[in-house]
């Protein structure tokens, strides 16, 4: 446990030197800060409800002490003897037990922090930009998701809510009971009695019948499946931009090791580096110096002479080598894309006037043909006709 609030003291010291570095809006708008600044809270609370229950159980023991040698034949105040019992005597909102259940969420919270170095491997990284991208189509299921399952668990639970103990267990007769059922009835672990009665009321049960099994339809077949092909159209659109997505992902991910902040990692950076002791060292003489100077820029007339540290301003706003370079590349990613679209649409218009020459030779050579056939039928029957007035001639002749 010391280990870990060590750590955590150190990752909490990193994040403020993250936060003082950057801008509010700046840190805000990353994802991967708010998950630490979120565990970060939650073990923080931990600790604190921890150190609460420690400090009421030791005020309690230093009552009995003080007060009391044998506790024999003694009945303690309900505040202190409270702190005496046994885990299983415990209330529900004890701090003790707060803390342990906050603990339990911010250690698996915080293995997810693993998938933030992922993108520097060539296997996992495209892994995760395309899982990551899938995370927004999650998002908009959710809404037809959970809009299907509260309109099923209101109407179950007007259903069944007067039949308290006329079921055969507990199912719908509560809000907390028709969650828990619909929740797991998506992964068939719900059981079809949930909706029979004791009593002899065959129209609502049929009716419960009616409206779990559309319930399980639904969910289970249509909704679902929908989601697997949103999932299978989704991963395929990004699979095909995913090489160029995690290049870009893994040079940021690099850059933020090059930036400058805190030199050594959780929990070393609570010992002052030498980089932090000569830093703070040359703020003091810097800020010493420039004493006399503040105290000269109160007079207006040195103030005209003096104007304010205008190049220092500058260059604070101005972007570093590395933002600098991450532009360059974002500007070129930017400009090969426009030109491969392009390219793509002039080979995609050529294709089309191939096409359209195709269509239009083929009718024209229907066209010749279907004159070639009208200009030889003429030709037959004009054959035809020499032919007759030829013989009928030489008939005449032999006559």
């Amino acid at each position: 446990m010391s280990q870990t609030r060590n750590s955590e003291t150190g990752k909490i010291c990193a994040e403020c030197k993250h936060i003082w570095s950057q801008d509010i809006r700046e840190y805000v708008s990353e994802p991967w800060n708010l998950l630490d600044f979120g565990i970060l809270a939650i073990f923080v609370t931990s600790f604190t409800a921890r150190w609460m229950a420690f400090w009421h159980a030791h005020t309690a023991q230093l009552y009995v002490d003080v007060r009391y040698t044998d506790l024999a034949n003694v009945t303690l105040p309900a505040e202190v003897q409270y702190f005496h019992l046994a885990r299983i005597h415990w209330m529900p909102s004890d701090p003790q037990l707060l803390s342990e259940g906050l603990y339990a969420v911010a250690v698996v919270l915080s293995f997810s922090r693993i998938a933030y170095i992922l993108p520097a491997n060539e296997s996992f990284g495209p892994l995760q930009i395309s899982l990551g991208r899938t995370v927004k189509d999650i998002f908009k299921f959710m809404v037809i998701f959970i809009t299907v399952f509260v309109a099923f668990m209101v109407g179950m639970f007007i259903l069944y809510s007067y039949y308290l103990g006329a079921k055969q267990n507990d199912a719908f007769t509560t809000v907390e009971e028709s969650f828990k059922t619909l929740f797991w009835a998506i992964f068939g672990l719900s059981e079809v009695r949930s909706v029979v009665l004791d009593t002899n009321h065959k129209f609502i049960e049929n009716t419960g019948y009616i409206l779990y099994g559309v319930y399980n339809i639904i969910m289970v077949i249509v909704l679902l499946n929908m989601l697997i092909a949103m999932f299978n159209s989704s991963f395929q659109e990004i699979e095909d931009d995913s090489d160029v997505e995690w290049k870009f992902a893994r040079s940021k991910l690099w850059f933020s090791y090059f930036e400058h902040g805190g030199t050594l990692p959780v929990p070393f950076n609570l010992v002052p580096s030498p980089k932090c002791i000569l830093g703070t060292t040359l703020g003091i003489l810097k800020l010493l110096c420039r004493l006399p100077h503040l105290e000269a820029k109160d007079q207006p007339e040195l103030n005209k002479l003096n104007p304010p540290d205008e190049e220092n301003v500058a260059t604070s706003k101005a972007p570093s080598a590395h933002q600098k370079i991450m532009n360059r590349l974002v500007k070129r990613y930017i400009i090969n894309a426009q030109s491969d679209r392009d390219h793509d649409e002039v080979n995609e218009g050529e294709l089309k006037e191939i096409k359209q020459d195709i269509s239009s030779l083929r009718f024209e050579l229907l066209e010749c043909k279907s004159y070639n056939m009208d200009a030889m039928a003429g030709l037959i029957r004009r054959l035809e006709e020499v032919t007759r007035a030829t013989s009928n001639r030489k008939a005449r002749d032999t006559n």
